[in-house]
């Protein structure tokens, strides 16, 4: 991780930023973000913030709606342009 990087939660990532899954919720929704594809680790694009809160993500050709009280228990960095190309 480079020192320009910090965790946040997926809430107050920022749009249109390619993000890396650092958690995810325990439980239930763990294993269905597993279903989804989606892991620790994962790189996700943050697409857009719906009003409402609910955040848009994009992982591979598949959009993810999630709603912003599970977004605030999913914490992310954002990826510096050279993680993305990488």
């Amino acid at each position: 991780m480079s020192t320009s990087q910090h965790l946040m939660s997926l809430r107050t990532a920022p749009v249109g930023k390619w993000l890396r899954i650092h958690s995810l919720p325990h439980g239930f929704i763990h294993a269905q973000f597993i279903r989804l594809g989606i892991s620790e680790g994962e790189r996700v694009k943050s697409l857009e913030r719906l009003p409402g809160g609910t955040i848009v993500l994009q992982k591979n050709r598949q959009h993810i709606a999630i709603g912003h009280t599970l977004a605030k228990q999913i914490f992310v960095l954002v990826l510096q342009q050279d993680e993305v190309a990488a």
